[in-house]
């Protein structure tokens, strides 16, 4: 049995729950998000508590048992206290605006990189190199984030590329020469 999945939600307060059917429904302060659970997982709610429920005990059931309670805990943080992922560019010339609400990386290839982020995701560039992403959906959160990192990532020898906040890059040593 899982050890996460029986663990109670607390919901703190100015966050509402809607149980209907098999969907729930997550409102705070910052939005509004839904999950359809399983057919295999009943979720109850009492007294700011939700608690979810394994109707059959096989492998799947189990593994979603815990994957649900996590899923629905995230969208509880998301809508009261949101989600943000930093990233840091490195390297000469390498930087990176805001035009509209699109980002436009400008980091070492012929022509710019344009990244539209979905609706309910924000981009905020600070002095050209640190971006910020911010949202109330923690996989759409991270997502974006990947996305952005995937177009340089970070190489081993300069250093140069795209990494999040606090990433550790371990430098190699080039080929010695004679």
């Amino acid at each position: 049995m899982s050890r996460i999945g029986k663990k109670s939600i607390i919901l703190p307060p100015g966050i509402q729950s809607e149980i209907k059917e098999s969907t729930i429904t997550i409102t705070g302060p910052k939005g509004k998000l839904s999950y359809h659970l399983s057919q295999r997982i009943h979720i109850q709610y009492d007294s700011n508590q939700l608690q979810l429920y394994l109707i059959k005990t096989d492998k799947e059931s189990k593994a979603l048992y815990g994957l649900s309670r996590t899923i629905i805990n995230n969208m509880v943080i998301g809508v009261s206290q949101g989600f943000e992922k930093k990233l840091e560019i490195r390297g000469v010339g390498y930087r990176c605006h805001m035009n509209d609400n699109n980002l436009i990386l400008n980091i070492g290839y012929s022509h710019p990189i344009i990244i539209k982020p979905p609706k309910d995701i924000s981009i905020q560039v600070e002095e050209s190199v640190n971006i910020l992403v911010s949202g109330i959906d923690k996989e759409k959160v991270g997502q974006i984030a990947a996305k952005i990192r995937s177009t340089r990532p970070p190489e081993p020898y300069k250093e140069k590329g795209i990494r999040y906040s606090g990433e550790i890059i371990r430098k190699k040593v080039g080929k010695a020469g004679k």
